[in-house]
């Protein structure tokens, strides 16, 4: 069951408005009453420093909360930390998100390149690990190509037979031309189905407005459902 309105009231009433938002996404895109596992994966490269100061990462993970309590019911969503290997994985929940990102990124130290295959990898261990009986929806934010283009297209496809969905949002001003590519690879030249899903937030990625926001998190993920399905990489 998705946590009710009355649960994030009393556990975490500054998102409000985030859940009540997230619904008419969801609506919007036949989503309501689907079930899946939340994760964020957050870029930590040095050149995302300024979007650690202002809050944007922060906002973002607040916004992410605010569509897991509809996926899931357990209020929490796991965080994965990257640069140039896995920085930490750690967790945000209704009951404790205020700050909490920034707490974690300052935790981990430096800030290095950008290796996307590992922190895909250290999701996929994850997902596995936890015995999730629901497909896993995977929040994927860079701000740029990663350093091992290579890598990261061979991780994507070999987890296009997973119940994984790869949903990447891009920070800045990069035209992320890698990740149009990824978006497009083929079918079934180089994966069984389409995973991913791409959108770029722009330089200011907190003047998104959340409905947009959440059009744009939940366009593709439909199509991806319906063609796992149909593939039997999910059930029901």
């Amino acid at each position: 069951m998705p946590i009710s309105l009355e649960k994030v009231e009393q556990t975490a009433p500054g998102l409000i408005s985030l859940y009540k938002q997230a619904a008419v996404s969801l609506d919007k895109h036949g989503l309501s009453g689907e079930r899946a596992a939340v994760y964020l994966v957050l870029d930590r490269s040095g050149s995302m420093r300024e979007y650690y100061r202002d809050g944007a990462v922060q906002h973002l993970a607040e916004q992410t909360l605010g569509l897991a309590a509809h996926f899931d019911d357990d209020g929490t969503v796991p965080l994965v930390f990257f640069s140039t290997g896995v920085d930490g994985i750690d967790e945000v929940s209704l009951a404790d998100y205020r700050g909490r990102v920034n707490k974690l990124h300052e935790s981990y130290g430096h800030m290095g390149r950008t290796d996307y295959a590992a922190a895909m990898t250290a999701v996929i261990d994850h997902y596995r690990q936890s015995g999730a009986q629901v497909p896993g929806f995977v929040v994927f934010q860079t701000d740029g190509a990663p350093s091992s283009r290579s890598a990261a297209t061979k991780v994507l496809c070999q987890a296009a037979g997973l119940p994984l969905f790869w949903q990447f949002i891009g920070f800045g001003d990069d035209e992320f031309h890698f990740l149009r590519r990824l978006d497009e690879l083929p079918v079934p030249a180089r994966r069984v189905i389409d995973n991913a899903g791409f959108f770029p937030a722009g330089s200011d990625p907190r003047s998104i407005s959340d409905a947009d926001l959440y059009d744009q998190l939940t366009a593709e993920f439909p199509q991806w459902l319906a063609a796992a399905r149909a593939q039997g990489i999910v059930g029901g």
